[in-house]
């Protein structure tokens, strides 16, 4: 089957599995992929195709279907001007809440711009008036489940779930030549979930019903909590005690609240990196379902347990869209389903306790680390200075993994935290860090970053001196440099073998500054202390709290790497 005939029916058929009953095509060539898949589709009964010649026609007839049945229509339209004289229909469904699909075809990526015959910048084209909007490349090597996700997010957005105004969304799909399906293919069943129903549902159909069949999450053994970041500390220590009542093993972030409790698995993303790699004596600790609490934004071993064949994903969502780069979750339930216990299941003790005893198998490969002066000790020895009221500032990049591998679920003060895990970037970390000082909370406040994410932000430490000023202790790990880089694959020792390779490594990846923190601290009037052990840090963070300061630890960049590798 070409790519083209493949993604246009797998296209079709998601959005027939998605209740798509009604659709409406207007001609074209470069539609053509999707218009056999919907004449193939109508002959086999699946929905009902009406052909019209003119787009701004065919947009007010879909429109009038979707205005009487309030279920999505899809309109298709080839490339060019016949997209712009939907436009007319799309601002109407805007204004009036109608779930109009439009989906039109697009040149392919490489013929943008050169001046190609019926070619022009589709992607925003209805600009505020659509809901939701995807530009589709033309298919390479990309899993049908990430085609079958766009549909239902568009789906979704159409009829307004899970909490928006209902209205038009955009799908905008690039095909290559040929365009034509090759002989027998249209009669190829394409590949979507095994019980006939669309790839993501949402935790209430449309029907008004609850799909997962009931106000919360189905009860089962086999199940592991992914804790990410809900945004909430509340809705964190929510979810940890949920997940200890129904009997289920925790893999956490250390965002919200600093994970712990009696299923939390001490060094979790040390078990799940082993068992995505297949260790053979962790096989029996493959889950038949991953429940994703909240939005994971950390570790590659945690949405490798997601992507494993044959496991069901969940997630529950904090926020009106789901997380799902890897297209790969079956239902998302809102967030109340924290207030429903699943029955708890016969075998739940031993499985929490088979996924604890895997996770203090690392404990003294972790310890070696955190207990001298390495990323994993000095966090684990700031969180361990705070207290239940206290709160924790985290920086991106190595701060949050470096907690959240030297910690391993072992009892500590159950302290807010708070970072910036909406694009993760480290702009802007001193002045959050500030902000959350001085918005105050009863307890006190330090932050924890890398030298780069402090650098990026010094104008943080630009305070007026008529302004107030905040009681904060800014602790950051110098390292002269991009230190995550060198525990990704840029810092593989292959890439420094030789001297030029070195050279490039440092100079993309590690870039070094040399910058003097304790002068640039004292032209801001800032306090500063360089500590040199983990010994020196617990005594730094034990003085009292008085205005802003920065303790600094210096790190050398060199043993990232090979301290990650150890605990691989």
């Amino acid at each position: 089957m070409h790519p083209s005939t493949a993604l246009a029916a797998v296209l079709v058929d998601e959005l027939v599995r998605g209740g798509v009953r009604e659709a409406v095509l207007a001609p074209g060539s470069r539609s053509a992929p999707l218009a056999y898949a919907l004449e193939a589709a109508d002959r086999a009964g699946r929905l009902r195709l009406h052909v019209r010649v003119d787009e701004r026609s065919a947009g007010f007839l879909a429109l009038g279907m979707a205005l009487a049945s309030r279920r999505p229509v899809p309109v298709l339209t080839t490339s060019g001007t016949a997209v712009a004289n939907l436009h007319p229909a799309v601002l109407e469904a805007s204004h009036a809440g109608v779930p109009l699909v439009v989906m039109s075809a697009d040149r392919p990526a490489e013929l943008r711009g050169t001046g190609a015959n019926q070619t022009t910048v589709q992607p925003g084209l209805f600009g505020t008036a659509v809901r939701w909007e995807a530009d589709l490349p033309a298919p390479g090597p990309v899993t049908d489940g990430h085609w079958r996700s766009l549909v239902c997010r568009a789906l979704a957005s159409a009829t307004g779930r899970p909490s928006s105004p209902a209205g038009p969304v955009h799908l905008n799909v690039s095909f290559r030549d040929p365009l034509a399906p090759d002989l027998g293919s249209l009669a190829a069943a394409p590949s979507g979930r095994a019980d006939g129903g669309p790839w993501t549902v949402l935790g209430r159909d449309p029907g008004g019903g609850h799909a997962d069949g009931g106000g919360g999450v189905a009860p089962g053994e086999r199940t592991v909590v992914l804790l990410g970041d809900l945004g909430d500390h509340d809705l964190s220590r929510r979810a940890l005690g949920w997940a200890a009542e129904a009997g289920w093993p925790v893999l956490a972030e250390p965002f919200g609240v600093l994970p712990g409790g009696a299923t939390v698995v001490p060094h979790g993303v040390v078990v799940a990196g082993r068992l995505a790699a297949g260790a053979d004596n962790l096989a029996g600790l493959a889950p038949d379902r991953v429940l994703a609490v909240g939005r994971l934004t950390l570790f590659r071993e945690l949405g490798a347990l997601s992507r494993r064949p044959g496991v069901r994903v969940e997630h529950v969502s904090a926020t009106p869209w789901w997380t799902d780069p890897g297209s790969v979750v079956h239902v998302v339930h809102p967030t109340r389903v924290l207030d429903v216990t699943p029955d708890r299941a016969a075998g739940a003790d031993s499985w929490v306790a088979a996924w604890r005893a895997a996770g203090r198998d690392a404990a003294s490969v972790v310890a070696g680390m955190t207990g001298t002066l390495t990323g994993p000790g000095v966090a684990v020895t700031v969180a361990a200075a705070l207290a239940e009221e206290d709160v924790l500032v985290l920086g991106s990049s190595n701060g949050p993994r470096d907690l959240a591998i030297g910690l391993g679920g072992r009892p500590v003060p159950g302290c807010r935290v708070v970072s910036n895990r909406g694009l993760a970037g480290i702009d802007g970390t001193v002045s959050t860090a500030v902000g959350v000082a001085l918005a105050g909370g009863g307890g006190r406040t330090v932050a924890l970053m890398g030298d780069l994410t402090f650098l990026h932000d010094t104008n943080g430490l630009l305070i007026g001196p008529g302004e107030p000023r905040p009681d904060l202790t800014v602790v950051v790990v110098n390292d002269d440099g991009g230190g995550i880089f060198s525990t990704l694959e840029y810092g593989e020792p292959a890439r420094s073998a030789t001297p030029e390779g070195a050279a490039r490594t440092e100079r993309l990846f590690g870039t070094p500054h040399g910058t003097d923190l304790a002068a640039l601290c004292a032209a801001h009037h800032v306090r500063h202390a360089r500590v040199s052990s983990l010994e020196d840090l617990r005594d730094a963070l034990a003085e009292p709290d008085e205005g802003l300061r920065v303790v600094e630890v210096p790190l050398d960049r060199a043993g990232h790497r090979p301290l990650r590798d150890r605990l691989r």
